[in-house]
């Protein structure tokens, strides 16, 4: 495993992170007994950072954290989660939902804790209420221990409030396609000349970048001459910045799990070389070409009040664009989508109550995509293959 070192405290993080906002599932719920074996695997395998956040998975995401790190395992890592905005109206409800996450995560002590995704609004929210009062009385009662924040914001905003505190580290969103979105290069090295570590989120953005790519892409790696896979460049993209910390990913199959370790090994800062770096410019400009909605699958919007699944939703969308398989791609939004697999949660259930947008980071139009989205995909085409899919899976399709 590779590790880097916290400018302002010494720790030495493994610089692949475990990321629990997207645990392996079954059936709708957490599947813990695979989540288990996938975290106390990584750990084992020297990975020593945990991210987690007070509302992933509705809440369980902490509470199953807590039950995995028994039996010695809380002493190997850092933990780190982060103060929701949402949740927090008075200075009093930030002691209310730490005690909350202590309880939750079967812990006295919160390694890493971040005040979760701020933006203008949520920072100015957080400042008015008094927060650094708040997280320097929890750290001086030895409740947490390091100070930061995560980001979804604008870079002026990102400025802005590294230069207000002292914080040990920020997380942000940076990969090869966003590096002038959000906090974007100029942010990650902003905050590295600042000596604060930089944690990076979504650095597949939600998968998107490895996978079913665009065959443009698929081609320029190809031609590469490196047997990597996807995954693998977009990681090593990320790494190859010093400036980077830790790199989360949100490992739900033991297979990401075994490629990402060898991944990061490899991967030090510098590794990659001007051909490589070249590549990624070709497949980044192939990326672009095609995607139509910057959605990296979050989930902040949801749920929606309708019943939409809006990252689903906009993940069909980008994939009938960026790939060849239109009818495959039709047939998966309709099954999971439109009732084939659940409850209906396709785009033309929409009714534009606008909820959904204030909560976005990309600061996606939400209803305007939504709109785009039922155009192409609720249509009579996407009914037939429904039809014809539902008569292929049979009458069990639900259970698959």
């Amino acid at each position: 495993m590779q590790y880097r070192t916290v400018p302002k405290n010494g720790d030495s993080l493994s610089a692949l992170g475990f990321g629990a906002m997207r645990l392996p599932t079954r059936r709708g719920h957490v599947d813990e007994e695979r989540a288990t074996r996938l975290i106390r695997t990584a750990i084992d395998q020297g990975v020593n950072y945990l991210d987690t956040a007070f509302s992933y998975h509705g809440g369980e995401s902490e509470k199953i954290l807590g039950r995995i790190l028994k039996d010695g395992y809380r002493e190997k890592v850092k933990l780190a989660t982060k103060l929701p905005p949402w949740n927090v109206h008075t200075r009093e409800d930030m002691d209310k939902v730490l005690s909350i996450q202590l309880k939750r995560l079967q812990t006295e002590n919160i390694d890493y804790y971040l005040l979760h995704s701020l933006n203008a609004a949520s920072w100015k929210k957080f400042t008015d209420l008094g927060v650094f009062e708040f997280l320097e009385s929890a750290r001086d009662a030895g409740l947490i221990t390091n100070i930061g924040f995560s980001f979804h914001g604008d870079r002026k905003t990102f400025r802005e409030i590294i230069d207000a505190y002292d914080w040990t580290f920020c997380q942000i969103q940076y990969n090869f396609l966003d590096e002038e979105n959000q906090a974007g290069k100029e942010g990650l090295l902003y905050a590295a000349s600042k000596n604060v570590a930089v944690m990076v989120m979504e650095p597949l953005r939600g998968g998107s970048l490895a996978g079913k790519i665009p065959k443009e892409a698929r081609n320029h790696y190809e031609r590469s001459g490196r047997p990597w896979s996807a995954a693998a460049w977009g990681l090593s993209y990320v790494w190859n910045h010093p400036e980077v910390t830790v790199v989360l990913s949100g490992m739900n199959d033991e297979a990401h799990l075994a490629e990402n370790i060898a991944i990061c090994e490899m991967a030090t800062p510098g590794f990659l070389s001007g051909k490589d770096i070249g590549v990624i410019n070709d497949v980044r400009d192939s990326f672009l070409q095609k995607m139509k909605i910057g959605c990296t699958g979050c989930s902040y919007c949801m749920p929606c009040p309708f019943g939409v699944n809006i990252p689903m939703c906009f993940y069909y969308y980008n994939q009938y664009h960026m790939l060849e398989e239109k009818i495959m791609t039709r047939g998966f939004y309709s099954l999971q989508l439109m009732g084939g697999m659940g409850s209906p949660a396709h785009a033309s259930l929409c009714r534009e109550c606008g909820r959904c947008v204030s909560n976005c980071p990309q600061n996606i139009d939400i209803p305007k995509e939504l709109k785009n989205v039922s155009k192409t995909m609720d249509g009579w085409q996407t009914k037939l293959v429904f039809m014809v899919a539902k008569r292929m899976f049979g009458t069990n399709v639900k259970d698959e």
